[in-house]
């Protein structure tokens, strides 16, 4: 059954589009969590830090939290979208 309904929908495409939205949002949560805790006072985010590699990373949390807003608008589409795949499979398998 998983074999046929990989072959007639984009179920698995679906799916997958899901797992890269959560991996977003995991990192955008993980680079905000980082700055904050950087941040000596708590209450806003420094423009900079380096790493302990020595790696300069800007975090700004405007750009985050619209970053973390699409990844959640991309979601939630792909979620309805795979619940119509899903419908419409039960829907097909019914009919015959």
């Amino acid at each position: 059954m998983h074999g046929f309904i990989n072959r007639v929908s984009s179920a698995a495409t679906l799916k997958d589009n899901l797992d890269i939205q959560q991996d977003r949002v995991r990192a955008i949560a993980a680079r905000v969590s980082q700055a904050s805790l950087n941040n000596q006072d708590g209450f806003s985010l420094p423009t900079s830090s380096l790493s302990e590699d020595r790696i300069a990373t800007d975090v700004d949390l405007e750009t985050e939290m619209t970053n973390l807003a699409d990844a959640q608008l991309r979601y939630e589409a792909t979620t309805r979208l795979l619940s119509k795949t899903y419908a419409q499979i039960r829907s097909s398998m019914r009919e015959r």
